[in-house]
């Protein structure tokens, strides 16, 4: 059986730092359901979340193959499933999780930081020119508006609907209702254990990948990783970043800038796993 890891933040990072995309992935889940004599595929699970737009086509591509090839597939859960990674674990015809594990988190999350005090303070004046009198939304350099709020919120009420109705099809009548019936406190953006999410129906049990499907295949069972493949010159030189243009001697501001970004992004990748406490 074929085995593919989905770890970090769902989506491009800023800096053009790599995430969990189709364009990345595509080509492993292809091979992934390309064998003739393939048992199931399990999808390995450690994401916080990110792009909904991404985790939607990447969990609707492994549900096309698994359809189309008639293969089963599981989702297991490691640190964490939360938000885009759950709905990459609703990909999988059964999800495990460790008793420890985080999942759920069946929200939509917008955030920012509002700087129009502190460029008033420093002297600083923000000019904006658009064609269209909606172009901005919620410009962090300038004060919040009530309309350009509600437009945030009717965007995300949308895309939480699409996260709910993908959970409520691909889980159905496992999803456990609340004493009063309703599955809202499912769909509050709340995130449980494993042992939690177990009661509720977010996971079907908990376990890790060698004991279930050796439970489940017999102990024969091959589990193949499919990973990404790196060109020669990248295995030669050891993964160095390869540079055109100017040396860095010439270049040091541009060298300087990337290192920013680079800072920037990697605290931003930080912050998805720090709302969990991770």
């Amino acid at each position: 059986m074929s085995v593919i890891r989905l770890a970090g933040v769902i989506g491009v990072g800023g800096a053009g730092r790599g995430g969990l995309t189709m364009h990345r992935l595509a080509p492993l889940i292809e091979r992934a359901f390309a064998p003739s004599r393939l048992a199931a595929v399990a999808l390995v699970i450690n994401s916080p979340g990110g792009s909904p737009v991404q985790s939607a086509l990447i969990a609707g591509r492994i549900r096309a193959l698994a359809d189309e090839k008639k293969v089963p597939v599981f989702a297991f859960v490691e640190d964490v499933a939360a938000s885009g990674g759950y709905w990459l674990a609703c990909a999988a015809d059964e999800i495990y999780a460790d008793e420890n594990s985080i999942v759920g988190s069946i929200g939509v999350i917008s955030a920012g930081f509002g700087f129009q005090d502190l460029i008033a303070r420093h002297g600083i004046e923000r000019r904006v020119h658009t064609a269209g009198n909606r172009k901005v939304l919620l410009d962090p350099f300038q004060p919040e508006q009530p309309e350009d709020l509600d437009r945030l919120k009717a965007i995300q009420t949308e895309i939480h609907e699409s996260f709910k109705d993908l959970v409520r099809r691909r889980r159905g009548s496992r999803l456990k209702a609340d004493a009063e019936g309703s599955e809202h406190h499912l769909f509050s953006g709340e995130f449980w254990t494993g042992r939690q999410g177990l009661a509720l129906g977010l996971v079907d049990g908990l376990d890790d990948l060698r004991a279930r499907m050796r439970a489940r295949f017999g102990k024969t069972v091959r589990l193949r990783a499919v990973v990404e493949s790196r060109g020669w010159l990248h295995l030669t030189l050891g993964g160095a970043a390869i540079r055109t243009g100017p040396s860095p001697a010439t270049d040091v501001g541009g060298w300087a800038a990337a290192g920013v970004a680079g800072v920037l992004a990697a605290l931003e990748e930080r912050l998805w796993w720090a709302r969990l406490g991770l």
